[in-house]
This record gives C-alpha cells, structure tokens and sequence, in this order.
C-alpha cells in the first residue's frame, strides 16, 4: 500500500488569518518557522530606531518591521517571506500606501538578524531570493561576532566590523552610523 504525504499546503491568504501568521515564512505551500530571538529582536528593533526616524523625516518611503510579509517569491509568487525589517522607497506602493495584506513589491532595502537557530544554508537562499527579486541593499547582522555583512544588487558585498560606518547608500540617502551603534546595550 503506498502513501501519499498528507502535508497540509498553507496559501499567502491562510498566512494572514493565522493569529502568529507573521512568525513563519512560507515555502512552497509549507509554513517555515521563523526563529527570531530576543537578542535578535532587540537588534532589529535598535536598527529600527536608528533608521526609522531618518526615513520618516525625510519622506523616504515606508519602513516596515518583522510583520510584513513580502508575497513576491517562488515561480507563481505565492511563498511570503518577513524579513527582520525593510523599507520601500516613496512612489513604489499605490498612494504610498501599505496594503492591507502582504506586499506584492520588492522592498529597497532588507534587514536580516542571524539567530541562534538560523542554518546558514537557509540565510544563503534568503539572500539570493532577496537579490532575485531586486532587493537593492541588504545587512545581514551577526550578534554573536558584532559584524554586519552588506550585499548589493549588482553583487559586491562588504564585511562591516564595530568600528566601521553602515551607509544606506543610495537606497536610504544619507543615513549613516557606526556599526558598534546597532549593538549599543545589548
């Protein structure tokens, strides 16, 4: 007698009605739980303060935390990714509005805090599924070792240490802080 997997396939739409939606990514049809720590959420939410107030007073675009889901992965676009944080530049969203769902737009800019649990092999394909879909600039935070590792589109990536400056580049003009600001008091 053969069998068959009884998996349940999960679609982007179940992700929103699900209360704790926002803590797994979803890969073809199969929720992946996101493991986000405390110290990799109090590291998210310090980049948050820092770049959020020079976005917004600027009139950069939108910032987003680790509860937006972006809906524009796998060949039909139906897996949804959260990264830790991201942000949008103005005149890309309808209105400059978010949806009310999950965003069906690359973002400019992505964050992504490596946690205790993370497998490297998994943050690799984020990062080239990030890069796939024209995510401009990404920082990729490593608590353990205080590094930032910064991927552009067009390939070139850096390795940022305590003492170095993280820029927004061209992405997020003119924001600019040391790397040892992001870990301050944690």
């Amino acid at each position: 007698m053969a069998t068959g997997s009884l998996e349940t396939q999960y679609t982007p739409e179940d992700l929103l009605l699900m209360p704790d939606g926002h803590r797994y990514d979803l890969i073809d049809g199969q929720l992946k739980e996101r493991h986000m720590g405390a110290e990799a959420s109090s590291i998210a939410m310090a980049i948050y303060l820092l770049i959020g107030p020079h976005i917004r007073s600027r009139g950069l675009g939108r910032p987003f935390n680790s509860e937006c889901g972006y809906q524009i992965f796998g060949a039909a676009g139906n897996n949804v990714r959260f990264p830790d944080g991201s942000f949008i530049a103005r005149g890309k969203l309808p209105d400059d509005r978010a949806p009310r769902g999950h965003v069906r737009i690359a973002p400019d800019w992505v964050l992504e805090v490596v946690s205790p649990n993370d497998l490297a092999e998994e943050l690799e394909q984020k990062i080239e599924e990030y890069l796939q879909v024209g995510v401009r600039l990404i920082w990729v935070v490593f608590p353990v070792t205080r590094r930032i590792m910064v991927y552009r589109r067009g390939g070139q990536v850096s390795r940022l240490t305590p003492a170095d400056q993280l820029s927004g580049e061209d992405v997020i003009p003119d924001f600019v802080c040391r790397v040892e600001e992001v870990f301050a008091g944690i």
